[in-house]
């Protein structure tokens, strides 16, 4: 469906610029995103190669593992359906760490592997199963301490002060969690037929 979204966009840009005989522009804004884009990734990488090394020396020392451990009696509650011990469970803790570290890019990978854990356990593997659905939730709302990536954009713009947003992403991500997690109950009890398990 994304795609055909985005190429409405291109095509609507190269009707509305052709009629209006500005082909030109499309050019120019086709080079121009190209060159945003080279510029913007570059700067990125310097900084994501940073907190990537700081997530690995707090992974070698443990922190991550302490994290993961506070988080689960959460993740037991969010995710009642899965099997105690399961290794659906530390990918989930992994990617929830990740998440509240401000590093989505890390957490990209766990999130991928909770899924397919997840799918294993999917007794109907052609829809989605409401622990995938909790995850992909929380994935996309997920509480951020350092908006890791936020920061390292606004570093590469030249920001008077890049990591103003810390307070904001905080609260603004604190509440969507808070409402993942309550729009999740609320589908879990419509959706769950009675006398059978909510998880």
């Amino acid at each position: 469906m994304v795609n055909w979204i985005w190429l409405f966009f291109i095509v609507a840009g190269f009707v509305v610029a052709a009629f209006q005989g500005r082909i030109e522009l499309v050019t120019e804004a086709v080079f121009d995103g190209a060159k945003s884009g080279v510029t913007v990734c570059f700067g990125l990488i310097s900084i994501m190669v940073f907190w990537l090394g700081i997530m690995r020396i707090a992974e070698d020392a443990g922190l991550l593992q302490k994290l993961a451990k506070l988080l689960s009696p959460v993740v037991r509650a969010l995710f009642p359906s899965v099997p105690k011990n399961h290794p659906a469970l530390g990918y989930i803790m992994s990617n929830m760490s990740a998440n509240i570290l401000g590093l989505g890019n890390a957490a990209t990978p766990m999130g991928i592997k909770a899924m397919q854990e997840l799918q294993l356990l999917n007794k109907h593997k052609d829809i989605a199963s409401p622990a995938m659905c909790t995850l992909l939730a929380l994935n996309t709302a997920s509480i951020t301490l350092i908006p890791t990536t936020l920061i390292a954009i606004r570093m590469n713009y030249n920001s008077a002060n890049p990591a103003e947003i810390v307070g904001t992403t905080l609260l603004a991500t604190f509440i969507s969690t808070l409402a993942a997690i309550v729009v999740d109950r609320w589908y879990r009890q419509r959706s769950t037929p009675p006398g059978q398990g909510k998880g």
